[in-house]
C-alpha cells in the first residue's frame, strides 16, 4: 500500500511505487534523460532528474534474492523534474506531456511546482517548462515566468497550442542528443553572450546536436 500524508492508501503490486500519473510523460522523460546523459558526457552541462521522495514502510521477500515493496508513502510532494548547472547558472525545469492537440491543461501543473519555480526565478536561477504535444510530435520550451503569469490569469484552465507556439520555442529533435533543448536555453537566456558552440569549454570533443539532416550532410562530404 502507498500511504499519502492525508492518510489515504493505495495498493502496490510491483516493486515500483505507482501513482495516477505513472506512464504519463515517460516518453518525454526518457528523451530528456538520454539528452542529459549526453550533455554530461561531453561536459556541456550537469543536469539530473530529481528522485521522488518515498518512505518505504513494509517490504516482503518472496525470494531470498528478491524484494517487493508492499507499503510506502510519499514523504513530501516532489517539486520539479530536473535541476542542475549550465554555464554557471542554476537550472530547474518541469517536463509535461499531453495528448491534446489544441491546448495544454493547467491541471497537469501542481501549485507546489509553480511555487518552487517562482523561488528559483527569485534567486536568479533559470526556470522553464518543457511541454510535449505527443500527437503532434512537437516539444516546446517555455520560460517559467511567462507560464506562471498565465497560470494565475483569471479563470484560465489551459494554454492553447497556438499560444504555446507564440510564447515558447520549438525544440529540435535529434539523434544525439534526442532533445536539443540547451540550444533553446542558449537562445533565450544567454542571447547577450557568445553562443556555446559545438565544443565543450574543456575542449574535449564536440557537443553538437546531430540530426538526420546533419548526419546526411556529413556522409555527403565524406563521399566526395
Amino acid at each position: 500500500m502507498i500511504g499519502y500524508p492525508n492518510r489515504k492508501t493505495k495498493p502496490v503490486t510491483a516493486t515500483k511505487v505507482s501513482d495516477n500519473h505513472m506512464g504519463r510523460g515517460m516518453s518525454l522523460e526518457h528523451d530528456l534523460n538520454d539528452s542529459n546523459a549526453y550533455y554530461c558526457s561531453c561536459e556541456r552541462a550537469l543536469i539530473h532528474k530529481k528522485p521522488t521522495p518515498i518512505q518505504v514502510v513494509k517490504v516482503d521477500y518472496p525470494e531470498r534474492s528478491a524484494a517487493k515493496i508492499t507499503e510506502a508513502y510519499y514523504k513530501t510532494p516532489s517539486t520539479t523534474d530536473y535541476n542542475g548547472i549550465y554555464r554557471g547558472r542554476a537550472i530547474d525545469f518541469e517536463a509535461k506531456e499531453t495528448r491534446q492537440k489544441t491546448s495544454f491543461p493547467f491541471k497537469s501543473i501542481h501549485p507546489h511546482q509553480i511555487e518552487h519555480l517562482k523561488k528559483v526565478l527569485q534567486h536568479g536561477g533559470i526556470g522553464f517548462f518543457i511541454i510535449r504535444f505527443t500527437t503532434l510530435e512537437e516539444t516546446y520550451l517555455i520560460d517559467a515566468g511567462i507560464l506562471i503569469d498565465m497560470y494565475y490569469e483569471g479563470e484560465r484552465k489551459s494554454i492553447s497550442y497556438m499560444k504555446v507556439k507564440e510564447v515558447g520555442s520549438l525544440i529540435r529533435m535529434g539523434l544525439t542528443p534526442r532533445l536539443c533543448y540547451l540550444d533553446n536555453v542558449d537562445a533565450l537566456y544567454f542571447k547577450e553572450e557568445k553562443s556555446y558552440g559545438t565544443k565543450s569549454k574543456r575542449g574535449n570533443g564536440g557537443c553538437e546536436c546531430i540530426t538526420e539532416a546533419t548526419r546526411s550532410k556529413g556522409h555527403q562530404r565524406n563521399n566526395r
